[in-house]
């Protein structure tokens, strides 16, 4: 590894110098920190999570409780738990954790071992963890669950100041330093994590070993150092650099590729960054579902080939459009190109939004384009809205997320600000010239007509970078997967000081470069029209289909206001559709309404909501694809 240690040279501002006050995302964010950390906490409590790690401290009898991974599952609600303390505060709360991470402590073994499926009896370890430490990386998860601790501790530290929990995570970290590396043992994790969690430590704390760890357990990956390969699965089949094609489980490819960029961004790595960016040509442009969800198959939650996107069989695992906005993000982060904003964007208002329920109690752990009530209901139990999971990742993935959520709206990198999501809510961040105040006021995403106003105390320079939506220039997605019908849509506009001006793009954006004194107002309207979209002619399973969108979001038909088949109408391509606000349903919401044609030619009425708000009022059927006609 290059000596040389770099960032990403543009820096997201982080979610306690901005904050979320909108109609749509800030209820969620409060239900997450409110309803959903606690609630995913006493369900650790209830299923024995937590006494594994008294019984792992010689605190409690008696045998591992559970499934070996779950340790990820506390780990990753403290987590959770760092950022809903920003946005909720909440001394309860943070006693709790305290005494959590008591635990972690006691339950760590002196040389800074921790994995409770081994620890509580070593001579009786659930047989996927392996006969001995290490000897079973492609399926124990050994590595990746203290990857997760390490980001829970992290983010405990920057949350409350408290280094307890971060002394565990390093002392494990400096274990597994110790006997992995070039001379020592070369072995890779078969679920990939702990490369994120190790870059997060090296940035707390400035350890370069941390990152050179990360590097190393990257760059082992499809090389035959007396191993034998885990295979396409575990992304273990090529050396990450010479990887191309999206292969595998989801969910573990999207970490990996995550911590591709933070290698190509830290140390400047260009074989890396032409990996990953390939990696997400291929992503995007042949195996992401409308929604921007991932992994099309059930068997292995593994992408597909090239094309394969089913809508009644789709996977599209909560945890792997978690993973993808990971990804996109940093992609953003490192090449300034709006593209991977607009992926974020979409997976993040529809294929992540749809795994977690308007209560913060209710999950989806798959999150399919159709459902005929039959397929889905008589699938793994897994498939339909549920209060918990034996695998617990995506309830307890989802409190990373949500609270932490106003950390994705802005971005800073010189004299420039990006705003890349637009959500009513303000900031104040420091550029090269000075602090700048930001506030948005919006409806988004029902409305596209964002009012932005910035402040500056002294006379400055800058450029401010607004985010135009791939949706609001024809544009779908930022491939030819998925295809708008409608090519006279209106055009975004921008009004600053009360003038219309020009859209100066570039990369995405549009760039008001100008000084900037005392307020200035700014009015972006981003064109709200109903949109029918069509995939690639490839996408065999969607030809002669089409589907509804309207700003960011996919619409869907339910059962619960369309009787009949769904599966069964199709949409004329001169068919009237609006939109209609309706404040009393789901929280609310804007539908679409129209006139279909059923099975038998007759014409018929529907209703259409968001995609996200699928699933709340009972099992039925359900589609986000019309036969077109």
């Amino acid at each position: 590894m290059s000596s040389q240690i770099s960032d990403y040279p543009i820096q997201p501002i982080p979610f306690t110098q901005a904050q979320v006050a909108d109609s749509f995302w800030q209820p969620r964010i409060h239900t997450a920190a409110t309803v959903t950390v606690p609630y995913d906490f006493q369900q650790c409590e209830d299923t024995g999570r937590i006494a594994n790690f008294d019984k792992a401290a010689g605190k409690l009898p008696g045998a591992h409780e559970g499934i070996f991974y779950n340790d990820s599952d506390v780990f990753k609600v403290v987590e959770g738990a760092a950022y809903a303390l920003q946005v909720a505060p909440d001394d309860g709360l943070e006693e709790y954790v305290d005494s959590l991470i008591a635990k972690f402590a006691a339950a760590q073994e002196a040389d800074g071992y921790l994995y409770t499926a081994r620890s509580i009896d070593p001579a009786n370890a659930p047989e996927p963890c392996g006969p001995d430490r290490w000897s079973n990386l492609r399926v124990n998860h050994e590595l990746y669950n203290v990857g997760h601790m390490y980001e829970a501790a992290v983010a405990w530290y920057e949350a409350t100041g408290k280094r307890d929990f971060l002394e565990v995570a390093l002392k494990n970290a400096d274990l597994i330093d110790s006997v992995f590396g070039e001379g020592k043992l070369r072995d890779v994790p078969g679920h990939q994590q702990i490369e994120l969690g190790l870059a997060r430590l090296y940035r707390c704390t400035g350890d370069a070993k941390y990152l050179r760890l990360a590097k190393f357990f990257l760059d082992e990956r499809g090389k035959t150092n007396d191993r034998e390969l885990h295979g396409l699965y575990c992304q273990d089949h090529l050396p990450v650099t010479q990887q191309r094609e999206a292969v595998g489980h989801a969910v573990r490819a999207g970490y990996q590729y995550a911590a591709m960029a933070d290698i190509a961004a830290l140390c400047q790595d260009a074989d890396y960054a032409a990996a990953v960016l390939a990696l997400w040509d291929d992503v995007v442009g042949k195996k992401m579902s409308l929604t921007g969800g991932v992994g099309a198959r059930h068997e292995g939650e593994a992408f597909g080939d090239a094309y394969e996107l089913p809508s009644l069989t789709a996977y599209n695992e909560t945890c792997a459009a978690q993973a993808s906005i990971y990804w996109n993000q940093r992609l953003f982060l490192l090449t300034g190109e709006s593209k991977y904003m607009d992926v974020l964007e979409r997976t993040l208002y529809n294929g992540f939004l749809s795994g977690v329920g308007m209560d913060g109690r209710s999950f989806f752990y798959v999150n399919p384009l159709a459902c005929d009530g039959e397929y889905r209901f008589n699938r793994e139990a897994h498939m339909t809205r549920r209060p918990w999971y034996g695998t617990a990742c995506c309830p307890t993935n989802v409190v990373r997320l949500l609270p932490a959520l106003a950390g994705y709206v802005y971005a800073r990198r010189d004299d420039q600000l990006y705003v890349n999501l637009y959500a009513e809510g303000s900031a104040r961040v420091q550029l090269a010239g000075g602090e700048i105040g930001i506030l948005q006021r919006s409806q988004y995403p029902w409305d596209g007509a964002i009012a932005i106003e910035i402040s500056v105390e002294e006379p400055t320079d800058f450029a401010l970078k607004l985010r135009i939506p791939g949706y609001a220039l024809g544009q779908p997605v930022p491939s030819d997967l998925y295809t708008s019908l409608d090519s006279d849509a209106a055009a975004a506009k921008l009004i600053v000081a009360g003038e219309e001006a020009p859209l100066e793009m570039g990369l995405g954006y549009a760039t008001i470069a100008r000084r900037w004194q005392g307020k200035t107002r700014i009015t972006l309207r981003l064109p709200m029209t109903v949109r029918r979209v069509i995939a690639h002619e490839a996408v065999e399973v969607l030809r002669g289909q089409v589907a509804l969108e309207r700003g960011p979001l996919v619409y869907a038909l339910e059962s619960a206001d369309n009787p009949g088949r769904l599966l069964e109408l199709a949409l004329a391509d001169d068919s009237p559709v609006h939109a209609e606000h309706r404040p009393d349903l789901l929280g609310g919401i804007t539908t679409l309404r129209g006139r279909a044609l059923g099975a038998d030619g007759q014409p018929v009425d529907f209703t259409a909501i968001p995609y996200y708000a699928w699933g709340h009022r009972g099992d039925g059927q359900m589609t986000t694809w019309l036969k077109l006609v």
